[in-house]
């Protein structure tokens, strides 16, 4: 796995851990957007670095993130 691709997994691990703490139900365009992510991240090439639509889902997702916090 590159550095890139570990980066954007961490971040997602974050994000994780804020709709633990929030509940999915709270704000469900968050759960939405963190969902889009994980299926992006799972076609990804973790040997490559992350594609622009894998870096936009994450950008949407920690924006409404951002918004719980």
């Amino acid at each position: 796995m590159n550095e890139a691709f570990r980066d954007l997994k961490e971040r997602m691990r974050r994000l994780d851990a804020i709709l633990q703490r929030r509940g999915a139900t709270e704000d469900v365009d968050f759960a939405q957007a963190i969902s889009s992510l994980r299926r992006a991240a799972r076609r990804g090439d973790r040997s490559r670095e992350p594609t622009p639509e894998l870096v936009n889902l994450l950008d949407r997702a920690e924006a409404y993130g951002r918004r719980l916090e």
